[in-house]
């Protein structure tokens, strides 16, 4: 693997990822139980949940290792930060309009998938 292929750091993003979202899922479990409402528990633990998905999604795409399931890797990314990074800051805030930005990185995760699923296709085909 060459550090000009991206698998590496798609290895090492999706490592990254996996990590904070552990620390993410632990800081909620204890460190948020008693100071957010059960509704931001719930729009925080869905965050907590979609990071990890998508964190070992990643790492997925970097053994696939073709170029689409890369770009699906970079989706996946783009998706976290997206997706999940306003759900923790409308959890932790309660700034209702981040919502509203929710359903951009759920549509990268949805591009992401569909990459991934092109290129087996397409793999499988040649």
């Amino acid at each position: 693997m060459s550090a000009g292929t991206g698998i590496p750091s798609l290895v090492a993003l999706g490592a990254i990822n996996g990590g904070i979202a552990v620390a993410a899922g632990a800081f909620g479990a204890h460190g948020l139980r008693e100071r957010l409402s059960q509704h931001s528990l719930e729009i925080y633990e869905t965050a907590v949940r979609y990071h990890m998905f998508h964190a070992l999604a990643m790492i997925l795409c970097a053994v696939v290792a073709s170029s689409g399931a890369r770009t699906a890797g970079w989706l996946f990314q783009a998706g976290i930060v997206v997706f999940s990074g306003s759900l923790y800051a409308l959890a932790l805030s309660e700034v209702k309009w981040l919502g509203a930005i929710t359903p951009i990185g759920g549509l990268a995760f949805l591009a992401g998938w569909a990459a991934l699923a092109w290129s087996a296709i397409r793999d499988a085909l040649h």
